[in-house]
């Protein structure tokens, strides 16, 4: 299922704004990777009205414009800050992913992008999900891989330095803001992909899409600070070379869909 995509940014002038998310997304595997997902989701998922359900929506989709087009979105996120920032959902609902329960077999598919990673209970939330999905709707999750470099980095390191990366590296100076990214990180055991997918195969989601990809923060560096870049690429290289074969640290990220049996 990992079937390449293109698209012409060039001409992308008046896509709406819930594709910034994308459009924002660094040149590098995680965008061809996203792209790739959409082509999946545009030959899975059934002709007509969608109903799809985001798990944490701030103010873009991650969806195609023309999948987004025929869906009714609804959106839950714990953020207040994030509810009211959110532009393209028609349902925004202030609540917790992990407690928040819809009634059986509401949606064709549910997105969790950048979300896994910071709840305290990640199974309880995707057995929400699996419960919410019609038979044969999809999960699209991704998610940063906890044994890679980036993710040992923020599974160890305090908050107050996610921040300082985000504003000083990444150039992002209302990060931290209320409502805005880094924010507090959990790494339940779950988001181990490995134990990840183990997880949903026990309770009746099976795996159609899968791929661990660089994480975009380092064509983000290679960009923005070279120099940095260039002594983080150095530190990654060395500990590949120390590490099981076909090892590759920089895999920082990863993308799957799970399908509802």
């Amino acid at each position: 299922m990992n079937k390449s995509a293109t698209i012409d940014f060039a001409t992308a002038s008046n896509i709406p704004v819930q594709t910034q998310a994308l459009l924002q997304l660094v040149p590098g595997e995680a965008r061809d990777s996203l792209l790739a997902i959409h082509e999946v989701l545009r030959q899975e998922l059934p002709q007509g009205r969608l109903a799809i359900y985001e798990a944490g929506g701030g103010s873009s989709s991650f969806l195609p414009m023309d999948v987004l087009g025929r869906s009714h979105v609804t959106v839950v996120d714990i953020d207040e800050d994030q509810v009211r920032n959110n532009t393209y959902a028609d349902d925004a609902i202030l609540g917790d992913v992990q407690t928040y329960r819809f009634a059986p077999e509401s949606f064709d598919v549910v997105i969790c992008y950048n979300v896994i990673e910071h709840l305290p209970d990640v199974g309880a939330a995707l057995l929400n999900f699996r419960d919410a999905l019609k038979r044969g709707g999809m999960i699209l999750i991704g998610a940063p891989n906890p044994r890679s470099l980036s993710g040992v980095v923020t599974k160890y390191s305090p908050h107050w330095f996610h921040v300082w990366f985000y504003r000083n590296i990444r150039g992002i100076k209302t990060a931290g803001l209320p409502g805005e990214a880094p924010f507090p990180t959990f790494f339940h055991p779950l988001v181990t992909l490995p134990k990840l997918e183990a997880f949903a195969a026990v309770h009746g989601l099976e795996t159609i899409y899968r791929r661990e990809v660089e994480s975009p923060r380092y064509p983000e560096m290679r960009k923005r600070k070279p120099l940095f870049a260039t002594l983080v690429d150095a530190g990654a290289m060395l500990l590949n070379a120390v590490l099981p074969g076909g090892t590759d640290v920089r895999r920082g990220d990863y993308h799957i869909i799970l399908r509802k049996r």
